[in-house]
């Protein structure tokens, strides 16, 4: 078993955080898009290849990000239509997100079989990530998901906040 940490810095104004493992070391970079359409997040490992892009689709009716992987897309995440509690789905095949994943405390199933456990950090600044990773072929794929949802739920809470304007 393998274990991560994502930790995002709060007053950033540019979108650029490390994954780290137990040794806090870096094990990859993310850096986003700054006011760039479309919005994308790159993810890189210590050589500086890319290994995984989420990117959110433009000029779509409710919002929806796509997760690649290797150059291969691999899930994708899109907001439902509701007229009171937010909802969204995640869709991928043969991956599968148990537990609440809008708090940021699930588990990642590949065919049925758990691969990840995800949990937030509490009583740190920004937005701290515990990740698991039990199966090491699914690890990019994994880190991918948690940003990916993590992107989804600022761009959810930005677009809460213009309308509360």
């Amino acid at each position: 078993m393998k274990q991560l940490y994502i930790k995002q810095k709060v007053f950033s104004l540019i979108e650029k955080f490390t994954v780290k493992d137990q040794q806090e070391k870096d094990v990859y970079y993310v850096v986003g898009s700054f006011m760039k359409v479309p919005k994308t997040f790159s993810i890189t490992n210590t050589e500086r290849e890319e290994v995984a892009l989420i990117t959110k689709k433009v000029f779509s009716f409710l919002p929806k990000f796509f997760v690649e992987v290797h150059g291969r897309e691999v899930l994708t995440i899109k907001k439902e239509f509701s007229f009171f509690k937010a909802r969204y789905t995640i869709d991928a095949a043969g991956i599968e997100v148990q537990g609440n994943w809008w708090d940021m405390n699930f588990q990642v199933l590949q065919y049925g079989e758990v691969v990840g456990n995800v949990s937030k950090e509490w009583f740190t600044w920004g937005d701290s990530y515990k990740v698991q990773i039990l199966n090491e072929a699914m690890e990019t794929v994994i880190i991918a998901l948690v940003i990916a949802i993590d992107c989804v739920k600022a761009d959810h809470a930005a677009a809460s906040s213009a309308g509360a304007t």
